[in-house]
């Protein structure tokens, strides 16, 4: 047995205290009821020169950074134990995860009562009557479950392939070696537990945000026909680098001219053209959490008057969107009194074609602009369309046009936080207005490093 890592005095303080994560495991406790059990499996070991990455699903739970940790939360005891491996040769030559001999430093990062080694999980788990555990694929960095869910069908129908998800292969597992196990899904709970952000998590979603915000700046002010799009995410990326990010939370989406039309394209490898507009769609990972944003600018450095015209239509429903959000309004609703407001713009706007027309007109009948949640994913798991909003609900605001004859698509997307008094944009850093936008074109770029004040 190796000895206990000693906490180094000089590292930060955990970004979540270690009550945070017993809050969220007392509400599981609350969700499975006393005679249940709950285990939620970390993600394994990393394969090659790779950062290690835990699983969203376990990091919210428990907030430990350690391959082939398992989590077992008894509802009846409320209590929750964790089993780690022991350390090996491969922990001293890269520096140490906690492991089963650093019980007194997990308890103190994890608020758990309990911490075993991993091999004690065979003997605890005979014990158990009822198990929750996730059924979904579990999240790991730039993943969204939709995603995952195709990678595992295409893999289960590969005829040379066809291995069942890791998830999935753990419930045959327990069904096996556990027959008196009734095995249920965790992840509605889990997920409802995501849907709403605690004080904490939005504080780091604002970091997040932030940088995203500043690095769609600081490529509007380099943008100048030629270069070509992934130069821009490969600005973004040394932003988020420098400023402490630990990577991206999607890949990015920085498309010039008909590769827009595209909605999640992702090859960036095109030059932009004098006379093109360039959507970019990329944020980083903060501590595991991630923002959304989307911003169009003209290549050239000024808008065009049709560019105006319907990007102009855009931010105009963008910002009545914005004006209706508060709490206890369901997002129906705000669809639906925006869209009413607009209608009036809409009659009066100049539009130069009537296609342009027509696609503002299917811009209003499209209930898509209140979009996904974001969090821990930027597509995150939670529904919140059904109910009223509540504060501590994270969307992703997302109005667009098609005008399929031109192929044309444009969009402006936005991260908001619900709040007791309304909304809070999150990414309100980078410019909308396009008077502004082309005003810091202008500007040019600015110098190294693009270091930001921590907020």
């Amino acid at each position: 047995m190796t000895a206990p890592i000693q906490p180094d005095p000089a590292l930060r303080e955990p970004v979540f205290p270690a009550a945070e994560f017993a809050a969220r495991r007392e509400r599981i406790m609350a969700a499975i009821g006393d005679g249940a059990h709950a285990l939620v499996q970390g993600a394994p070991p990393a394969r090659g020169y790779v950062r290690f990455r835990q699983t969203n699903e376990f990091y919210y739970c428990a907030g430990l950074e350690t391959p082939q940790a398992y989590l077992l939360v008894d509802g009846g005891a409320r209590s929750t134990a964790l089993y780690l491996p022991w350390r090996g040769q491969g922990d001293l030559d890269e520096g140490a995860w906690p492991g089963a001999e650093d019980a007194d430093l997990v308890r103190q990062i994890t608020g758990v009562q309990q911490v075993f080694p991993l091999e004690r999980l065979t003997e605890d788990l005979a014990l158990v009557t009822t198990l929750y555990t996730p059924h979904a694929p579990a999240e790991l960095q730039a993943t969204t479950r939709p995603d995952l869910l195709a990678a595992d069908r295409a893999i289960g129908l590969d005829p040379w392939d066809g291995q069942p998800a890791r998830e999935q292969r753990l419930i045959g597992l327990l069904r096996t070696r556990y027959p008196q196990l009734a095995v249920r899904d965790l992840t509605p709970i889990l997920d409802e537990l995501r849907s709403v952000k605690s004080p904490r998590e939005v504080a780091v979603m604002r970091r997040a945000a932030s940088l995203a915000a500043r690095a769609v700046v600081e490529a509007m002010r380099v943008t100048r026909p030629g270069i070509i799009e992934g130069q821009l995410g490969a600005l973004a990326a040394y932003i988020y680098t420098v400023n402490g990010a630990q990577g991206e939370g999607y890949r990015p989406i920085i498309a010039g001219g008909q590769n827009i039309w595209h909605i999640h394209y992702f090859r960036c490898d095109a030059p932009l053209q004098d006379g093109d507009l360039v959507l970019m769609d990329y944020a980083p990972e903060c501590d595991y959490y991630t923002s959304d944003i989307g911003r169009l600018w003209p290549v050239n450095g000024r808008f065009a008057p049709w560019q105006r015209e319907l990007y102009g239509f855009v931010l105009a429903y963008h910002k009545t969107l914005l004006g209706a959000i508060r709490p206890g309004a369901m997002p129906d609703q705000i669809l639906q009194e925006a869209a009413e407001a607009m209608r009036a713009v809409w009659e009066r706007w100049p539009f130069s074609k009537e296609i342009y027309r027509q696609g503002a007109e299917r811009m209003l009948a499209f209930r898509g602009h209140l979009s996904h949640p974001v969090g821990l994913a930027v597509h995150d798991d939670g529904d919140y369309h059904q109910r009223p909003l509540v504060p501590g609900t994270v969307f992703a605001i997302d109005p667009q046009l098609w005008v399929p004859e031109e192929r044309l698509y444009l969009r402006v997307e936005d991260t908001v936080v619900v709040t007791e008094q309304g909304r809070d944009v999150l990414t309100s850093a980078a410019p909308l207005e396009m008077d502004e936008i082309e005003a810091l074109l202008r500007q040019g770029p600015a110098p190294l490093p693009y270091l930001m004040e921590t907020p």
